[in-house]
């Protein structure tokens, strides 16, 4: 006769409250009387660890983490008064993200250039100087590992570290948001109002800009008017040949 879970669970608390079983039990326990309480114990234990494993999400890849990156932003701007608990919930999406994506680097599991590509784009969007710097190195082992498309980004790491750090960017990757300029809210305001500075134009050759896929002064130009007008210049902010 075999022993149901509950019967084991029966005995058990029957025995925690001095019941004498060998005085007067029921037919058919004899078997669950000879199972010690620890094994009932350890089986509830084993059952409920193996419940919760089996309803456990798989954690998310390198390459989920890089797409829900690229699709996450705030339902609105800073400049039209989002709430607190959407900013909030914003910043801890991204902290949780990068939280993920450093513990992979410290196991080794981010090996090739596309993923490391991948994780410093996830980086630039931080919040901090050590997240920027984090993502330059990023992005130059992706550059290392013979992975081309990742020269623009690691351009714009740099001057992304350098602008939050107080010193001028060099390349001209960055239009941040300048309080001091008008912005018109079209498109929600998201892209009007922004500047190059701090900028040390004069830094970096038009030959070295090239090799990181940047485009020249003249376009940069161009681009931030594009953005102070409202609109977003896409295709423009890279080379012809490049991809962000």
């Amino acid at each position: 006769m075999q022993c149901s879970p509950a019967a084991l669970v029966r005995r058990l608390t029957l025995r925690r409250r001095g019941v004498n079983w060998n005085k007067d039990r029921p037919s058919g326990v004899y078997h669950c009387m000879r199972i010690p309480p620890l094994f009932v114990v350890g089986a509830l234990m084993f059952s409920s660890i193996c419940a919760r494993t089996q309803t456990a999400p798989a954690p998310a890849t390198l390459h989920q983490l890089y797409l829900q990156d690229q699709n996450d932003m705030p339902t609105q701007t800073p400049r039209t008064n989002p709430s607190p608990e959407a900013a909030k919930a914003f910043d801890e999406r991204g902290a949780a993200r990068r939280a993920s994506v450093r513990a992979m680097v410290s196991r080794g599991e981010i090996t090739s250039g596309n993923d490391f590509y991948e994780a410093a784009y996830i980086f630039q969007h931080g919040e901090t100087a050590a997240d920027y710097l984090f993502a330059h190195v990023l992005a130059l082992d992706a550059l290392a590992k013979g992975y081309d498309r990742a020269k623009w980004i690691s351009a714009a790491t740099l001057d992304r570290y350098l602008q939050l750090i107080g010193q001028p960017q060099i390349f001209g990757t960055q239009y941040p948001f300048d309080p001091k300029l008008p912005h018109p809210l079209t498109n929600g305001g998201r892209f009007s109002g922004r500047t190059q500075e701090p900028f040390n134009e004069t830094f970096l050759p038009v030959s070295l800009r090239v090799d990181f896929c940047v485009p020249d002064l003249e376009q940069q130009k161009k681009n931030l008017q594009t953005l102070n007008a409202g609109s977003y210049p896409r295709g423009t902010l890279t080379l012809p040949d490049c991809s962000r």
